[in-house]
């Protein structure tokens, strides 16, 4: 007897989501986030600790590096270290002339680094205090065990 011919290709394992996503044209904005993430990481050690704890480069426009910050107070402390940052954006690559500063109403988002600072399971005090109130309405009022 003779084996069937098939026309179907032979099996092949399944690539990973991200990396079928960066595959293709629809994977260039991850791409820039990624690598607009990379290029935060390079720039903040350059800033003052405190600084680099309340802005986040959100975009490299041309010229000019855009970062978020989360108040006025620190749009103006970053303002001050505008000379610092092109110097550090100049000496990976980029041709960089200008710091454009934007106040964000909302806080910007932190990278998982700074979020970890208190460990990876840290939970705030109203949360402890949420999660004791939610357990005292299940126990029994007079305290006795049926």
């Amino acid at each position: 007897m003779s084996e069937p011919k098939s026309s179907a290709r032979s099996p092949s394992a399944p690539k990973p989501a991200l990396e079928a996503v960066m595959e293709d044209k629809t994977g260039n904005p991850l791409r820039r986030a990624l690598w607009l993430d990379a290029l935060d990481r390079q720039l903040r050690p350059h800033l003052p600790p405190t600084l680099a704890t309340r802005c986040r480069l959100a975009n490299v426009n041309g010229e000019h590096l855009v970062f978020l910050v989360e108040s006025p107070v620190w749009h103006a402390k970053l303002r001050l270290a505008e000379r610092e940052l092109i110097d550090a954006a100049r000496s990976i690559g980029l041709k960089v002339t200008k710091v454009t500063i934007k106040t964000a109403l909302a806080p910007p988002p932190r990278s998982p680094a700074i979020d970890n600072r208190n460990g990876p399971h840290a939970v705030s005090a109203a949360t402890h205090q949420g999660l004791r109130d939610a357990l005292a309405c299940f126990q029994d009022p007079k305290g006795s065990k049926t």
